[in-house]
């Protein structure tokens, strides 16, 4: 304990010490407390709060969604990263589908690159998914593979179209479907194409710390998406290298959606935190 008296001050001078007191520790920042860790702090009214659902992309874990998983428990939501095995639309939709299927009440489904294509998959039909947040994803349209969105919009990972060891270090897989491999985005490609705009310290540690992607994946197309029924929110980073500006302003327009552009690269989630999770919370409101 702080050894502090909670006696009313008798003077217009200690008065003063005490409101000092308390402004230091206890209200030196929002939603921070006085040993400088996050206090949850209710959003706005006490109205019932959807789960918010994160999903992330290729190559990467749910590790990437740590600093707006933060954010909205300080907020006081319910916030859970689902799984995600990069092993293809059909199988990651399905584990999705099923991962959604356990949760009661409203959903905010937010996704992350390859990821926003396997959420509008996994989301069609779940009437409790009551808003979409794509951040830098492909939003597919029935029948589009990631191939298809991805080819001609000067991605840095066109050149695998022709070579892809150019861009990718293959390593097979038990029961592989034929002619696929597990990929890895080479360090190089990674760093500079993914990660710009981070420290080039966190750049290398995530380039090496990689989910694979299974290359059958890219080819696979997409089922009914949900985008068509349920309002979309959009997070495009202007200095994205992987899913060009260009091309995601055309999928997120496609998709209706309220489209926030930030000064990112494609890890804008990693890099830009607090921007991302205000379009989840603006989501989240209207689910009300």
């Amino acid at each position: 304990m702080l050894g502090i008296s909670l006696r009313r001050p008798k003077t217009i001078a200690a008065t003063l010490a005490a409101a000092t007191l308390v402004t230091v520790l206890g209200s030196a920042a929002p939603g921070v407390s006085a040993d400088g860790g996050v206090r949850p702090t209710p959003d706005e009214g006490h109205r019932t709060r959807p789960t918010i659902v994160l999903v992330h992309g290729a190559w990467a874990d749910g590790s990437s969604w740590s600093g707006e998983v933060r954010r909205l428990q300080a907020r006081g939501f319910d916030v859970q990263v689902a799984p995600q095995p990069n092993r293809g639309p059909s199988i990651d939709s399905g584990y999705l589908k099923d991962f959604l299927s356990t949760i009661e009440g409203p959903i905010v489904l937010a996704a992350h690159s390859y990821g926003g294509f396997v959420a509008s998959d996994a989301a069609t039909g779940n009437n409790n998914v009551k808003a979409l947040v794509f951040v830098d994803a492909f939003a597919p349209e029935k029948g589009e593979t990631v191939e298809d969105l991805s080819a001609g919009s000067g991605s840095v990972l066109d050149p695998a179209a022709t070579d892809p060891t150019s861009v990718f270090k293959l390593v097979p897989f038990p029961g592989a479907p034929e002619g696929a491999a597990d990929s890895y985005v080479l360090p190089k490609v990674f760093i500079t194409g993914f990660a710009n705009g981070l420290p080039r310290r966190q750049a290398e540690v995530l380039a090496v710390s990689q989910i694979a992607l299974a290359t059958n994946a890219t080819a696979e197309p997409a089922t009914e998406p949900a985008w068509k029924t349920i309002p979309v929110w959009a997070v495009i980073g202007t200095e994205d290298r992987v899913i060009p500006p260009a091309r995601l302003e055309e999928m997120m327009k496609r998709a209706g959606a309220d489209i926030t552009r930030i000064d990112a690269g494609h890890l804008g989630l990693i890099s830009h935190p607090d921007e991302v999770t205000e379009v989840i919370l603006e989501a989240a409101r209207t689910t009300a």
